[in-house]
């Protein structure tokens, strides 16, 4: 079979690439050796913020008197039908990338692609040729050799979907956005949890500000965080418990739990699919390629998680457009990764874009910055949601280089200032432009104010 595009990978980058390749009117292929929408829809996203949203709601109907509410009998989390839930959604949202892929007339074939030639794709025995095939096959979780996995004991964020008993302790090493969800997650609903993070502070990747947020957003949630903290070890004792051998600010101890999570990032899946075979470059387990994801190899291209850049979906599926756009000679600008946002979604939330004022100070860029918190927010105090804050960071000439927010739903509030930036707005016009009222987006107007010296509400 010929096809004019083959995609070998059916997650965010690849189903959006394919569908984008469709309606440009290519003949197009995905392969896929599990289920369509990837690890994200599947494994990642989608149902780990199943999961979220049900200790969300066991922590609001735990404290339903502060709303004027009384419930009468004990209020528990199931563990069993929390899963059964969470899967349900997976299995609905890969389900609608199957009728969007059918819809476009993308043909889905199940499998394990791998490259054996220029044009050429190996399916499990089966050969398929293409003009051009995008290599899309994302990641998995990263498995170090002092946290042996076992996935009983010590487990990643696989396994941590899908525990049908929440065990009384665990320890969480990695405090990035996989490590911090399922911390929160799991504590939420009751069980003793301790983050242990090897940089000086939670969340390393975020501002400062919002890092000692986090850590006391956490700590109120009764969990332990232990920054700048190295795991040495970790063991499984002859009474099926978790020993981990830790050194940190008070020196080397062991600290037990009954489970283990090991969210210490994510390895690219480029083994197996040719990549040798062919010459493909590859550079620190990244596949090198240029601004329109063209590899060294003529006709392969790659994106997502396999090349260097933020390991987000939402970059997966900018890349796939831009590379099936430079296809298809629709010459498209390259993405912008100075622009790409990020969010967390514990409780409070945290969603940021652009630089941190320790990037702009590095840089040698003189700021300003606007703060405004939400306990002066109408609307926070109204939904008994006053925890966080919206920081902006804008350049000598107004222009906004960055946004920092913590609190209630602000991963739903970070598009206007991703778009702000992305469209050189200032201070200025963020701040008269009219927000609706009372929502927790006048955070976003009020702090551009403060910028400006002209916070009303502060």
């Amino acid at each position: 079979m010929k096809y004019d595009i083959l995609i070998i990978g059916s997650g965010p980058g690849g189903y959006v690439a394919a569908i984008r390749a469709a309606q440009l009117g290519r003949k197009v292929a995905l392969v896929e050796r599990a289920e369509a929408g990837g690890v994200c829809l599947n494994w990642g996203c989608i149902p780990t913020k199943a999961l979220l949203k049900s200790a969300q709601v066991y922590g609001l109907c735990s404290h339903a008197e502060q709303y004027g509410l009384e419930l009468s009998g004990e209020i528990r989390p199931n563990p069993e039908q929390i899963v059964a839930r969470s899967r349900a959604v997976a299995e609905t949202m890969s389900r609608g990338v199957q009728f969007l892929l059918k819809k476009n007339d993308i043909d889905l074939i199940a499998g394990t692609g791998r490259l054996t030639a220029p044009g050429r794709v190996d399916v499990d025995g089966s050969e398929y040729e293409a003009d051009h095939i995008i290599l899309a096959t994302g990641a998995r979780p990263r498995e170090m050799p002092f946290i042996p996995v076992d996935g009983e004991h010590v487990i990643t964020s696989r396994q941590a979907l899908t525990l049908t008993r929440l065990p009384e302790t665990m320890i969480v090493v990695g405090s990035g956005a996989i490590g911090s969800e399922f911390a929160w997650f799991y504590a939420a609903l009751g069980v003793k949890v301790t983050v242990i993070e090897y940089l000086p502070r939670m969340m390393p990747l975020e501002d400062e500000e919002v890092s000692k947020a986090m850590e006391r957003a956490f700590r109120k949630l009764r969990a332990t965080v232990l920054v700048g903290t190295t795991v040495r070890q970790v063991r499984v004792t002859d009474e099926g418990r978790c020993a981990v051998e830790i050194e940190g600010r008070k020196g080397p101890e062991t600290l037990t739990a009954d489970v283990v999570l090991s969210a210490v990032g994510i390895q690219s899946n480029i083994e197996g699919i040719g990549l040798e075979e062919l010459g493909v470059a590859v550079e620190r387990g990244k596949v090198c390629v240029d601004e329109f994801y063209r590899t060294n190899v003529p006709g392969i291209y790659a994106i997502g998680d396999i090349v260097p850049g933020p390991t987000l979906a939402h970059v997966a599926s900018a890349e796939g457009i831009c590379c099936v756009e430079a296809i298809c000679g629709l010459s498209p600008a390259p993405v912008d990764y100075t622009t790409i946002p990020s969010c967390v979604f514990t409780q409070p939330e945290v969603a940021s874009v652009g630089m941190t004022e320790q990037q702009a100070a590095e840089k040698g860029i003189a700021v300003k910055i606007g703060r405004f918190p939400f306990t002066a927010s109408g609307k926070a105090t109204a939904a008994g949601e006053r925890d966080g804050f919206v920081k902006l960071i804008f350049d000598e000439e107004d222009h906004l280089l960055g946004a920092h927010l913590v609190g209630a739903s602000v991963t739903e509030m970070l598009a206007e200032p991703t778009l702000a930036r992305r469209l050189g707005a200032t201070a200025h016009q963020i701040a008269r432009t009219i927000h609706a009222h009372p929502t927790m987006n006048e955070g976003v107007m009020e702090a551009a104010e403060a910028a400006l010296g002209a916070a009303i509400h502060l």
